[in-house]
């Protein structure tokens, strides 16, 4: 039974111990050629797998089946030391091996070594040069950069500075401006408050002073209706006193007395048309009547002498301007120019003012003043036809280019318009005859004069001429 168990036991797996790799081995791994190395390494690999019995372990049946005894495992220790010795060869060998090579191999890994290494310096040293190159480029370029920045930032502190002065500067101007302001609006309130009392008084005071004007234009209207009611009873009168003087003249004439003086007043009344206002028309028709009493008594003193003779003369009767800021002063007869005056003592602006020139042989004609023309305080201003021949002088003589004649006939019309189409001064022409009897006393064409000498049964003939109104 002990024997069936021992041999039982050494029926079992062997146990395989593994073998180490000596200092040789990782020499030869080290120093030695590849295919040199590959060998050693391979022999020791199989000697590692070469199986060692456990000495312990009873040993089995024989290689022939014959089983081995307990004895018999004293070739255990034998087997070991075999694997020593050979073990100790192969160590031998590559210990020799690397002897014989080791020389020549060092050498060439010192030569090796020692190209490699200048190769490695060479490299190391460019590379080392084209760091420092680089390095120093990037150097320059951060240097040249805080430079900029440097001088950027001290620029950017000194438009800080000046702009924080700027605008503490600016603060106090602002604060200056605000009071200035706030005095400035409380003194605008003050003299809104100060013209509105002012217009108040001053609108209380023209109505006041229209009122007056109302009043005392009335009272002038009242005063002109009685002065034009003498001045006709007067002219009633003056054409009774000279009938009466024709009639004594006429008695002494026949009985042959002393003659009467030889001075003679004719007086007639002079036609007169309208103008803008009472005060105009007066004026005017007085104006008129002085005009034609020294034209009559022109043409009297030509046609004394014998008192036989008769003739026919012309006269003329003119009717002045409303009396204006801007009147008509002159019209020519002959229609060469007309003439207007600035009677105020302000300047008074004509632009887009006209003169109206109205010819019943003739169209109507105006005349247009620039926009900005003005005629000065108490100066005159003629306007002259082209076919005059005058030379165009602003701002006292003017020439109107376009037309050679203002027109004439037997009656015209001068009208000054503003540039509102308002009528500012008229002035009328019209031409009649006279006629001169045989005692040299002129006869108009009038109907009061005309039932007048009917009545004394003077010759009396008509004729037409030419009266300025």
């Amino acid at each position: 039974g002990e024997s069936e168990s021992m041999r039982g036991a050494g029926e079992g797996p062997k146990r395989v111990w593994p073998i180490a790799a000596s200092p040789v081995e990782e020499c030869v791994s080290e120093l030695s050629p590849r295919p040199l190395r590959e060998f050693l390494k391979r022999s020791l690999r199989e000697l590692s797998k070469t199986p060692v019995e456990d000495p312990v372990k009873p040993p089995s049946e024989g290689a022939l089946g014959t089983p081995r005894t307990w004895k018999s495992h004293l070739w255990v220790p034998a087997r070991e030391q075999e694997v020593r010795e050979t073990r100790r060869r192969h160590e031998r060998r590559l210990v020799e091996v690397d002897s014989s090579r080791q020389q020549e191999y060092d050498f060439k890994m010192a030569q090796a070594l020692g190209d490699l290494r200048s190769q490695h310096d060479e490299q190391l040293r460019l590379y080392r040069l084209e760091l420092e190159q680089t390095y120093q480029a990037k150097l320059d370029n951060a240097k040249l950069s805080s430079d900029q920045n440097d001088k950027a930032a001290s620029a950017a502190r000194e438009e800080l500075k000046e702009a924080r002065m700027r605008v503490e500067s600016l603060s106090y101007q602002l604060s200056g401006l605000q009071k200035q302001a706030s005095a400035a609006e409380d003194r605008i309130r003050e003299l809104e408050e100060a013209v509105a009392g002012e217009r108040d008084k001053f609108r209380k005071m023209l109505d006041a002073k229209e009122q007056e004007m109302t009043e005392v234009r009335d009272a002038m209207q009242q005063q002109l209706a009685e002065y034009q009611e003498l001045l006709d009873i007067k002219l009633a009168l003056d054409m009774e006193i000279s009938a009466y003087r024709k009639l004594l003249e006429g008695e002494e004439e026949r009985l042959k007395l002393s003659p009467s003086p030889s001075s003679r007043v004719t007086i007639s009344r002079a036609t007169s048309s309208s103008s803008s206002s009472g005060v105009g028309m007066s004026v005017g028709r007085g104006r008129s009547k002085r005009r034609r009493l020294e034209t009559e008594e022109t043409q009297g003193s030509r046609s004394s002498g014998s008192g036989s003779s008769t003739g026919s003369g012309s006269r003329l009767a003119q009717q002045a301007p409303v009396p204006a800021v801007v009147s008509i002063d002159e019209v020519d007869l002959e229609g060469r120019f007309v003439r207007l005056k600035n009677a105020s003592d302000k300047d008074q602006s004509l632009g887009n003012w006209r003169i109206k020139r109205q010819v019943p042989e003739g169209e109507d004609i105006a005349y247009k003043f620039t926009p900005k023309y003005v005629l000065r305080a108490g100066q005159t201003v003629t306007v002259w036809a082209s076919g005059a021949g005058v030379i165009h002088s602003p701002p006292s003589t003017l020439v109107w280019k376009s037309q050679s004649s203002w027109g004439c006939g037997e009656s015209s019309r001068t009208v000054l318009v503003n540039a509102d189409g308002e009528e500012v001064a008229v002035q009328a022409v019209k031409q009649t005859s006279v006629q001169v009897s045989e005692n040299g006393e002129e006869e108009e064409e009038e109907e009061e004069e005309e039932d007048l000498f009917h009545q004394q049964g003077d010759p009396r003939t008509t004729s037409r001429g030419c009266r300025l109104m």
